[in-house]
């Protein structure tokens, strides 16, 4: 639970970043690119500091390990097929990262803040059925309860009856959804299979990938190059690369189907939180609610 709690503390932290940039006229793709590299160069260092590469050797073909992992046989790969498998998930995961970031600003023109904010922390429920289908991680009856309170409360402090009357459930808004899920997904596939050493290799391919992707965007939006928005990417890369890192490791002593609930519920009472010590911001009745749920959610989940 400790490696859950500093992965939603590192993606709150995120948040605080954007909203001392949100009236600062700041780039978004510019801040994007400029945090995916950050996040490449941190996963770098942490590759070549704790030399993940020195020594591996090819025991088995990647073919012949996955088979014996289809089989029950075989638990995790070995360090070397960690490598490759965290090479390919991660640059499969690196286009859902860049991309949900994408549809998310397209969904927030078409849907408003509170539809697309909703979605997108809504597709933690991919990451969650898979689980439960694919790999039989059960909550008990009690954490189920907890899963639900936290559904509602990420529901609650999104939604609102103004925001509902316009509900219109379009191509974007769905495709947020799934990019949101599959990208959060993307931690859980790598975390099932691979030896969790080699994670810091799983996180370059992701945030390596994002960056490429997000630099040919600002090249073709002809992005003007100001220092603010670079600093502030800069800044919000350290707790994007650990929003991850930590949740990996979560993963190892907490069912999917909890953790991730969890996860999203805890980030948003964290920011209404922190929101209201450090911005001086008002939570509404339903937040207070809300936040509520979630502590009596952490409560039932923890028994």
């Amino acid at each position: 639970m400790f490696y859950l709690f500093l992965a939603i503390l590192s993606s709150s932290t995120i948040a605080f970043l954007f909203k001392f940039a949100e009236n600062r006229e700041m780039n978004p793709y510019l801040i994007t690119s400029a945090n995916y590299f950050v996040a490449t160069i941190i996963s770098l260092f942490f590759i070549l500091n704790n030399q993940l590469f020195q020594g591996l050797i090819k025991e088995e073909s990647f073919i012949s390990e996955w088979q014996l992992l289809l089989s029950q046989n075989q638990s995790l790969l070995s360090p070397y097929n960690s490598v490759l498998w965290g090479l390919m998930v991660g640059g499969i995961a690196g286009f859902f990262f860049f991309f949900s970031f994408l549809y998310y600003q397209k969904s927030v023109k078409e849907n408003g803040v509170a539809l697309s904010g909703t979605f997108s922390k809504l597709g933690i429920l991919i990451p969650m059925i898979f689980s439960i289908v694919i790999w039989k991680e059960y909550p008990s009856r009690i954490q189920w309860v907890g899963i639900i309170l936290s559904l509602v409360s990420i529901v609650m402090v999104n939604l609102s009856v103004e925001s509902l009357k316009k509900f219109d459930l379009n191509p974007t808004i769905l495709i947020l959804f799934i990019l949101g899920g599959f990208a959060e997904f993307s931690n859980k596939i790598y975390q099932q299979y691979a030896l969790r050493e080699y994670k810091d290799v799983f996180l370059f391919a992701v945030f390596l990938v994002a960056f490429l992707i997000s630099f040919f965007y600002v090249q073709k939006e002809q992005t003007q190059w100001k220092l603010k928005d670079i600093l502030t990417g800069f800044a919000v890369g350290v707790p994007n690369l650990f929003s991850s890192y930590f949740l990996i490791l979560s993963l190892d002593s907490l069912p999917t189907s909890v953790a991730f609930p969890i996860f999203s519920a805890g980030t948003i009472v964290l920011i209404n939180i922190g929101g209201f010590l450090i911005f001086k911001e008002r939570i509404s009745k339903k937040n207070q609610l809300a936040i509520g749920l979630v502590i009596i959610a952490l409560i039932l989940i923890n028994r």
